[in-house]
């Protein structure tokens, strides 16, 4: 069996999640090089692949210096330093897996997928819920005819209120300026899907949405700008308490984690560095004061070629989860992503069937329902010209995907329709 050479570009924790499948998977990988600004990812990378200290890379400048020196290099980097080292991957002759978003902005996407099909490398972006077992049995439901052709699709993203607050209000996405959207930082996901399961172009979409609740004046009388500065009126009863959710609470390891990078070294962090974290980074704020500017709710309607709709609503009012409800011409399924089972009705027979999921964690750190080891093995048959599953997207496909996002963006700031044609064109891509 062939062993493919990769090189590991952001060591964070996507990359360092894609570097342990492939060990699970080292007939398949070997990862030769990494590359990250920060000391202790690159070590933790080196001790699981045994890399000599010359392999070891503090930016992807660094690294992307040499010759080409895998077959494929996965870019797992923060949204805003995808583009630039994609670019000169691509240049490179290197086959990408590119962790979403593509990039930040509709050019830049249109511009990777430009030059990858200028040089004729291989990209495959990290749409990890394709390949999870729910989405995947979703995806055979449809294809087998079962409910006839799909006509109708209402889809929810309901981020969390807890993860809003971790990442989208305090954490690296609170800002559309400074990464995208959350229709992109979010639910590119849910876009992709939601195209993969009708399986056509999509060519109109409307969008409405806004940050309504987490904003100053909704704010408590006397509410701290930190949490941690004490004296807040509500501080006993609001979920969003840094101070309990990031200190009090010991069991949340990955929040604990998270709130100290760059001020922890270590895996587990200290208190005293947690109530630092607390005191002087975005972390501490009170999600009423804090600096975001990205949606707390949004909706997005489209019309796919044919006259199917599809409806997202994506809000951070819930505890958390995804589900979905497809209605076709000879039937209708239901499906909630954390259930072990798809409820599916067919008019004919008027049946009510229950078709099982195997169980999995949906989340990010259950892999994505399987969807993280699903990418890793799929992505070697892919390379290798040997693929006949029915999850992978070229990157044509996902940055057409990552296009209807932007196209809703903008109608949501405009008030307006959207073209799906014309807005690609702009752009130098064809929607079909």
């Amino acid at each position: 069996m062939k062993q493919i050479p990769v090189i590991l570009i952001g060591a964070g924790g996507r990359g360092v999640a894609y570097a342990s499948l492939m060990r699970e998977h080292s007939d398949k990988y070997k990862i030769v090089a990494v590359a990250d600004p920060i000391e202790n990812r690159r070590v933790k990378i080196q001790k699981m692949w045994d890399l000599p200290d010359d392999m070891l890379f503090k930016s992807w400048t660094d690294i992307l210096e040499r010759p080409k020196m895998a077959d494929v290099a996965i870019i797992g980097t923060m949204d805003d330093l995808h583009y630039e080292p994609a670019l000169k991957a691509i240049e490179l002759g290197y086959n990408l897996l590119l962790e979403k978003p593509v990039a930040q902005t509709a050019k830049e996407c249109a511009d990777i997928a430009l030059a990858a099909k200028k040089k004729g490398v291989s990209v495959l972006v990290c749409h990890v819920l394709r390949y999870s077992m729910f989405f995947k049995t979703l995806k055979k439901i449809i294809m087998d005819g079962t409910i006839g052709e799909p006509m109708s699709v209402i889809h929810v993203e309901a981020v969390g209120n807890l993860h809003q607050s971790h990442s989208y209000i305090r954490g690296e996405w609170h800002s559309e300026s400074e990464t995208t959207p959350m229709l992109l930082s979010k639910c590119c996901h849910d876009i992709d899907i939601i195209q993969w399961l009708l399986d056509k172009p999509c060519k109109k979409v409307s969008s409405f949405g806004d940050l309504t609740y987490f904003r100053a004046e909704n704010a408590p009388e006397g509410a701290p700008i930190r949490c941690a500065d004490g004296n807040c009126p509500i501080a006993d009863t609001c979920p969003y308490n840094c101070v309990k959710v990031y200190f009090a609470d010991r069991e949340d390891g990955w929040f604990r984690r998270a709130a100290t990078i760059g001020i922890s070294k270590e895996y587990k962090p200290t208190e005293d560095e947690l109530m630092t974290a607390l005191r002087t980074t975005d972390y501490g704020l009170c999600v009423f004061h804090a600096n975001n500017d990205v949606v707390d709710h949004q909706v997005v309607n489209m019309e796919f070629e044919g006259g199917a709709t599809a409806n997202l609503t994506m809000n951070c009012f819930n505890k958390g989860g995804r589900y979905t409800r497809i209605f076709g011409t000879k039937g209708e399924v239901f499906a909630y992503a954390a259930d072990t089972e798809i409820t599916v009705y067919t008019f004919e027979d008027k049946e009510t069937v229950k078709i099982p999921v195997a169980k999995t964690d949906e989340s990010i750190l259950g892999g994505h329902g399987g969807g993280d080891g699903g990418i890793v093995l799929e992505l070697y048959d892919y390379l290798n010209g040997e693929y006949n599953g029915y999850c992978a997207a070229d990157i044509e496909t996902s940055v057409k995907n990552h296009l209807i996002g932007f196209a809703a963006e903008r109608a949501r700031h405009t008030d307006t329709v959207i073209s799906i044609d014309e807005y690609m064109k702009e752009f130098g891509m064809e929607n079909t």
